[in-house]
């Protein structure tokens, strides 16, 4: 029973992306392990940038820098 999980930062990822983020990666695990989609769990754990940090720094104030 595979576990997959993927975690983003909470930036406004819609409920249909989510969707497809589960199909694609089940997908996955069925065209390249041969696993069974029905047993495959995948799980999306937002993250706020806050809590989230590349290098030194916090996404938020990165984020806040590039404009984005």
């Amino acid at each position: 029973m595979p576990l997959i999980n993927i975690k983003i930062t909470n930036d406004g990822v819609t409920k249909e992306q989510k969707q497809q983020l589960i199909e694609g990666a089940t997908q996955l695990m069925v065209d390249i392990l041969n696993k069974n989609p029905a047993t495959t769990m995948v799980i999306i754990d937002e993250v706020d940038t806050d809590n989230w940090g590349i290098g030194t720094r916090q996404v938020t104030d990165l984020r806040k820098e590039n404009g984005s």
